[in-house]
């Protein structure tokens, strides 16, 4: 009898994880139709400010209720040390499709670099030009407008793979973070996303039931510091995610969460 509930477990939960999701959906796609007339009734700071708050706690009510509710096991509390920090870039690995989602919940003062048909989704589009997320069509505009945000306080999420891992456990990182770290002056907080769910990564469909609950823990890694040669920073960042961090990640996010503070490579 216990095998055949914990078989049933899935099925009995994706009801209420689908009913999430559309209910998520749905706040997005009032929250879009909101703002339409602010975008032109809200000066750009105001707008700025008010949009990546609206975006941020609606994304951090999902996760509780998804927590409350036995279907998600979220443990992304060692963001709380970054979110009054001005001027930061966090970048992180991209293994599923609500990464962002996990960042943003946390990080209410923070910008993403979004897809450019994005900015045109009925559901992402107007919230996310009301915040002023940063669109990616034009890299020489995609730098400016992130180096503006981070030198006005902001801060800047950005998966360095530039789309979901394709092939685990991380992709080749593509230029520009730390382009972006040198012309800013801005310092790199790694982010680790450790889950082993295979839900909404590459060629998982949505419509599919995957094991539940699901599972996932960010760690804090080290914090790496801009430098002129840009190019050989990105080389190291992204070996330190294929090697060491894996091993020292648990004890990182040990220590930042204790300190308040990540430490940092010079």
């Amino acid at each position: 009898m216990k095998r055949l509930l914990q078989k049933a477990r899935p099925f009995l939960l994706a009801p209420p994880l689908y009913g999430l999701l559309i209910a998520l959906g749905l706040v997005s796609l009032l929250w879009n139709l909101l703002s339409l007339p602010l975008l032109w009734l809200l000066p750009e700071a105001q707008g700025l400010a008010l949009g990546r708050a609206v975006i941020a706690h609606s994304y951090r009510l999902f996760w509780a209720a998804a927590s409350v509710t036995g279907m998600m096991r979220v443990d992304a509390s060692c963001l709380d040390a970054l979110k009054d920090e001005q001027g930061l870039i966090i970048v992180a690995n991209h293994p599923t499709m609500l990464d962002a989602l996990l960042l943003v919940a946390r990080l209410p003062r923070s910008a993403c670099i979004m897809k450019a048909e994005l900015m045109r989704n009925v559901f992402l589009g107007a919230g996310a030009r009301l915040a002023r997320y940063i669109r990616n069509d034009s890299a020489r505009t995609m730098i400016r407008l992130a180096v503006q945000d981070l030198r006005r306080g902001g801060q800047l999420v950005i998966f360095p793979e530039g789309t979901r891992t394709v092939t685990p456990p991380l992709d080749p990182f593509r230029p520009g973070v730390t382009l972006i770290a040198k012309l800013a002056k801005a310092p790199i907080q790694t982010v680790y996303i450790d889950t082993d769910t295979p839900y909404l990564r590459k060629g998982w469909p949505i419509w599919r039931v995957p094991p539940l609950p699901i599972r996932v823990k960010l760690h804090l890694g080290k914090r790496f510091a801009p430098r002129a040669d840009s190019d050989a920073l990105l080389q190291e960042l992204e070996q330190y995610y294929r090697g060491p961090l894996k091993e020292e990640r648990a004890t990182d996010a040990t220590a930042a969460c204790t300190s308040h503070r990540a430490p940092t490579l010079s």
